[in-house]
């Protein structure tokens, strides 16, 4: 049986006053092919209203910039960050509240395993939870560029997908390089989160040469939870992906029963990672849920 949630001091499935989806433009940029084992996606968000609350779903790393609009994130441990104009949201282990006051317009880069790991060299499981200035972990230059990014948008002279693009050519030119034998490990763990929903620990001992303790610590580095943890987030995510979809056959409904104890427990795992309870996955007041877990923004899943 799964281990019990933590306490939920916010209760994010419950928020009554998200900002309607009418209310929000959101462009997502396909990454350089280059880039595509490093980025999810790049992306250009836009919403003028005075006050904004959404739900970021639980994911694995964002460097982001914002040229409008002053909030913070609302984690569950009990802290709150703000958003600096130039940030890095770290790997969340669970959906986490925003609050802003606008007009609010972002631009960045969405992280796989691998981007996060190469570009900043830290420990998801250790820095999970945070949103950090991103000169704190990437150095002077990030504050430097950022900036200049920051102006030219507000200028006029950069639009929200010129700004995309340039965050990529600096995730491009900031890689460095991993431990080819942790590279094999993070490509097994995706295929073993996508073989199934409840996949069994056990099938990871032995990948790369680990021992099942190494396995364990390994997975929390690069992808911010334990096996068994990681497991439950993606169980939730995918299952949320396919209850978005706008057919849901029965083969899919199907597997979603069965890969949760009963549907109260269903209910609490997505709104858990997700932030929203299944029944108002498609509901008006999910500005960009669906594309953050749409299904080829789950693109670990395939190793």
């Amino acid at each position: 049986m799964d281990a019990p949630l933590s306490p939920d001091i916010s209760k994010p499935g419950d928020s009554p006053a998200l900002t309607p989806a009418a209310l929000i433009a959101v462009d997502y940029i396909a990454p350089p092919a280059p880039l595509a084992p490093f980025v999810t996606t790049l992306y250009h968000f836009r919403c003028d209203e005075r006050s904004i609350r959404d739900i970021q779903p639980a994911s694995i790393g964002n460097l982001c910039f914002f040229p409008h609009g002053k909030g913070e994130m609302l984690f569950a441990a009990g802290h709150r960050d703000p958003n600096h104009e130039v940030g890095l949201l770290t790997p969340l282990s669970r959906a986490t509240p925003i609050e802003v006051e606008g007009p609010f317009h972002a631009f960045g880069a969405a992280l796989t395993p691998v981007g996060w790991a190469a570009l900043t060299g830290l420990h998801a499981g250790q820095h999970r939870d945070r949103l950090l200035p991103a000169a704190s972990v990437l150095g002077p230059q990030i504050e430097a560029e950022g900036q200049a990014w920051l102006a030219a948008y507000r200028a006029g002279r950069m639009s929200g997908r010129d700004c995309a693009l340039a965050v990529g050519g600096f995730i491009a030119a900031n890689l460095k390089p991993l431990n080819p034998r942790h590279l094999e490990l993070i490509a097994a763990t995706g295929r073993w989160l996508g073989a199934a929903f409840n996949p069994e620990v056990g099938n990871l001992a032995g990948v790369a040469g680990y021992s099942p303790r190494q396995v364990q610590r390994l997975v929390e580095r690069y992808f911010g939870l334990p096996p068994r943890a990681l497991a439950r987030k993606y169980r939730a995510l995918r299952a949320a992906a396919l209850l978005t979809a706008p057919h849901l056959s029965l083969e899919d409904e199907a597997e979603i029963a069965e890969a949760f104890f009963d549907q109260p427990h269903m209910i609490r795992e997505i709104t858990h990672f997700v932030g929203r309870t299944p029944a108002r996955l498609g509901d008006a007041s999910t500005p960009y849920l669906a594309e953050m877990i749409d299904a080829r923004n789950l693109r670990e899943l395939n190793g």
